[in-house]
């Protein structure tokens, strides 16, 4: 399995993390994806990683019902993670197509990790208003640990 990367969203919508482990599948042009990017190009991924998503939730609720549930989607070069908690944090991790679903595995980011480095640490910030990420290396090293111990 491999793990491409994994953003975290705010409930203000705003992308508070992300962390890429290996370089994304060639594109359909044969371009490499891994190339160099600038910065706007991540936040713009961010941006359209959180729409993707927000459209997909809307659909299924409205298909679905309330108790319905988006969890993943996969395409032909990736497979996306989806897990809401309670306090409206969005975590997507973005995986290969053969891995199973990520479902426990994001739960267990956010009850391990999550919680135990950035919520019960008193001196990190309850809101990251203005593009402010998480800077927790803590949480940074044990969600390291962790996904790499996945691949």
């Amino acid at each position: 399995m491999t793990v491409y990367s994994f953003h975290i969203f705010d409930r203000h919508t705003e992308c508070i993390y992300v962390k890429s482990w290996a370089p994304r599948p060639e594109s359909s042009s044969g371009m490499p994806a891994a190339m160099p990017q600038p910065v706007s190009t991540t936040s713009d991924d961010a941006k359209l990683i959180f729409g993707t998503v927000f459209s997909l939730r809307n659909m299924v609720r409205k298909l679905g019902g309330d108790d319905d549930a988006f969890i993943s989607y996969r395409t032909g070069q990736y497979k996306l993670h989806f897990y809401e908690t309670p306090a409206n944090l969005r975590f997507v991790l973005i995986t290969d197509t053969a891995s199973p679903s990520m479902r426990n595995v994001l739960h267990q980011i956010y009850i391990n990790l999550w919680v135990e480095y950035v919520v019960k640490n008193p001196l990190a910030p309850v809101e990251h208003r203005g593009g402010d990420g998480v800077k927790n290396e803590l949480f940074e090293l044990g969600l390291d640990q962790f996904i790499r111990g996945l691949m």
